[in-house]
């Protein structure tokens, strides 16, 4: 028999075994590392607006409470100073609506009165702000109903939705609030079906994902999935996140809410998730180039970007880093 036929029957099976592998191998997206930022930032909000990624915020070792800003252009690849925030605050939620960049709730690093060294998701504030790029300038906006840091916000159909978080008790909330920038007001909603904060907050076809989180401490990690619908102002259950966890970063690109890492208190985690709003599923990743948590979010085009964070658990290792993720 010619020795071509010969290994024709193991080359047939060399094939299928590389095809059987690469149909269970996962997706793995690209990553890419851009411009550091200009400084080390941990616990910024963020938000794109008109191509440009938006910092606010946020902390590092030696300030508890940071309130410049900055702004990305991708174009370019350079970071630029933008006017500061009226006060600092970290772990403050951002969001982009009408040519308008919002900075919602955080905390300070001290509870009320305190002195000295910073407590972490101590002093809660009720604060929100609204950015003009156009005047370099920042509005104060009426306060939340109660200080409220580690919330997710989103803006839907004209609105900005605050949603959970934990108050100057350092315990979780179930509120729900809507700005209106038309009347300038706040509003109540129906409350989260289960009080968290850390999690993710995604506003996609008209309604609010809310995935993941902590209900109180950070090894009370979920993977709850519930879904608000702002026409019936009623929360439903989606398909859970597979991988417990909070303090990740989040976004939508496309048709998918890409949920990218998170903490607990031994580790950062590296899994990268999507929910595919097509399927009504979840596709799972291969693990991203490196743990991360109190990063943030914020879609230009096809590419996620994730500014800046912690590598390491809590404020360990904090990073100036700008990591961009595209799913497909």
């Amino acid at each position: 028999m010619p020795v071509s036929r010969a290994l024709a029957p193991v080359s047939a099976m060399l094939t299928l075994m590389a095809c059987l592998a690469s149909a269970q191998s996962p997706p793995a997206g690209l990553w890419s590392r851009l411009a550091d930022m200009p400084s080390l930032r941990t616990e910024p909000g963020a938000a794109a607006l008109n191509g440009k990624l938006y910092v606010l915020g946020g902390s590092t070792r030696e300030i508890d409470d940071l309130a410049t800003a900055l702004v990305y252009d991708p174009v370019k690849n350079t970071w630029a100073a933008i006017a500061s925030m009226p006060r600092g605050i970290n772990h403050v939620a951002g969001a982009s609506l009408n040519g308008r960049v919002y900075a919602i709730g955080g905390f300070t690093g001290k509870g009320p009165g305190e002195t000295g060294a910073r407590r972490v998701h101590q002093g809660a504030v009720d604060v929100a702000f609204e950015y003009d790029p156009a005047t370099d300038a920042w509005k104060t906006l009426p306060p939340l109903s109660s200080p409220r840091g580690a919330i997710g916000a989103a803006a839907l159909e004209g609105k900005v939705h605050a949603i959970g978080g934990r108050g100057l008790d350092v315990k979780t909330v179930p509120t729900h609030e809507v700005y209106d920038p038309a009347t300038r007001q706040w509003s109540p909603a129906a409350p989260l079906p289960v009080k968290r904060d850390h999690m993710a907050v995604i506003a996609a076809r008209g309604v609010i994902h809310v995935i993941g989180g902590r209900l109180d401490d950070r090894d009370d990690n979920v993977g709850l999935h519930d879904i608000y619908d702002p026409k019936t102002d009623s929360w439903r259950a989606g398909p859970p996140l597979p991988t417990p966890r909070s303090g990740g970063q989040s976004a939508l690109v496309g048709d998918l809410i890409v949920v990218y890492g998170g903490e607990n208190s031994k580790k950062t985690f590296d899994e990268v998730e999507a929910f595919d709003l097509n399927t009504n599923s979840w596709i799972v990743y291969a693990p991203a180039p490196t743990g991360l948590h109190a990063s943030a979010g914020a879609t230009i085009g096809d590419i996620v970007y994730f500014p800046g964070g912690s590598t390491g658990p809590g404020g360990d290792a904090i990073t100036a880093a700008l990591r961009t993720f595209k799913a497909r």
